[in-house]
C-alpha cells in the first residue's frame, strides 16, 4: 500500500469539513421551509480537526455560540452586531493553531424585521416590540448611537416566538 501524500490528506479533510457544513446548512433550511417547530441543534459530530485548525459548529444564542459539547464559545459582540446574527443561527468556529477564533455564519435562520423602541433596565438594553422585549447587544447601542426612546428596526427569528434577543438593523 502506497503512502498518501499530505496534500491529499489535507484536501480530504477540507472536503469532509465542507460537507459537514453544507449538511448543517441544509438541515437548517429544511426546518425553516417546513416550519415544523423542530428545535435546531448542531450536529453531534461537529467538532473536527481540519487543516486550518479545530473546527466547531454551534448555535448562536443571541450572545454566545453553544457548541455540540455544551460548551460556550465567546462571539465578539462587534461581529455579532455587524453580521446581524440572531438566535438559532448556525456558526462555524475555526480555532487556528496559533489560537485565533474565526467565526462564520453557515446556517442563518429565517428572519423578520420589526420596529420597536429602545429601553434599558438592569444595565441591559432592549427593544420593545408590541409589548415584548428583545435584548440587544451593547455594541449595537454604541454603533448606532442609540438612546432610550430611539425608534429601532430589529431582526428577529421568524419562527421562534420565545426568542429573547434581536439584532439591530437600523436606527430610525
Amino acid at each position: 500500500m502506497s503512502e498518501i501524500p499530505e496534500k491529499q490528506i489535507k484536501r480530504l479533510r477540507s472536503l469532509i469539513s465542507e460537507a459537514e457544513t453544507n449538511l448543517a446548512a441544509a438541515k437548517e433550511l429544511l426546518v425553516s421551509v417546513l416550519g415544523d417547530g423542530e428545535t435546531i441543534t448542531a450536529p453531534r459530530d461537529s467538532i473536527v480537526s481540519g487543516p486550518d485548525g479545530k473546527i466547531i459548529e454551534g448555535i448562536f444564542d443571541g450572545q454566545i455560540m453553544i457548541g455540540p459539547d455544551g460548551k460556550n464559545y465567546p462571539v465578539p459582540a462587534n461581529y455579532a452586531s455587524k453580521s446581524k446574527l440572531v438566535e438559532g443561527d448556525i456558526l462555524k468556529l475555526t480555532i487556528t493553531d496559533d489560537g485565533k477564533f474565526l467565526y462564520k455564519q453557515i446556517g442563518p435562520v429565517e428572519r423578520k424585521t420589526v420596529i420597536g423602541t429602545l429601553i434599558s433596565h438592569d444595565d441591559k438594553y432592549y427593544v420593545e416590540v408590541a409589548g415584548k422585549e428583545y435584548q440587544i447587544l451593547y455594541a449595537s447601542v454604541t454603533y448606532f448611537h442609540l438612546k432610550n426612546g430611539s425608534q429601532v428596526s430589529v431582526v428577529i427569528p421568524a419562527k421562534n416566538e420565545d426568542a429573547a434577543w434581536a439584532a439591530v438593523e437600523a436606527a430610525l
